[in-house]
């Protein structure tokens, strides 16, 4: 599997990452995928990732940093194509680029439902915080 290649998203990838999205079940009714698409190619877009297998995007990693503490978001990889290599490797290349800014620690949110995202984290390194996540919209 090391076909990977792992890139910067481009506009034409958003039908191919939304379906991504869909088929590992991260879109819920309160969070649009095309406008969460919208918003992060406004904030350093090219920290929004994408894994392409075969010409198929079977990957994503919505990356960020604040200045503070770096976010992952939207990790996802293909049903199809989990187990192989691919969460890994686009995580590595998620912190790599994070290192490259200077960022010291890496945060992510993990719903409590999702057990076998956060066996996947833990496998690579990630350790629970002792912190409670609070969250408030700020639109409708």
């Amino acid at each position: 599997m090391s076909d990977l290649i792992i890139r910067s998203y481009e506009h034409a990838d958003q039908d191919g990452v939304v379906e991504l999205w869909h088929r590992c079940s991260l879109v819920v009714p309160w969070n649009d995928p095309v406008k969460d698409i919208e918003a992060k190619l406004k904030i350093q877009s090219e920290l929004f990732l994408v894994g392409i297998y075969d010409g198929k995007i079977v990957a994503s990693a919505m990356v960020g940093y604040d200045g503070h503490r770096g976010w992952i978001n939207y990790l996802a990889v293909d049903p199809d194509f989990q187990r192989k290599g691919f969460g890994r490797r686009i995580m590595e290349k998620a912190e790599d680029e994070l290192r490259k800014l200077g960022c010291p620690k890496i945060n992510v949110q993990i719903r409590t439902s999702n057990i076998d995202a956060s066996a996947f984290y833990q496998s690579i390194g990630y350790k629970h915080d002792d912190v409670i996540s609070m969250g408030k919209r700020l639109d409708p």
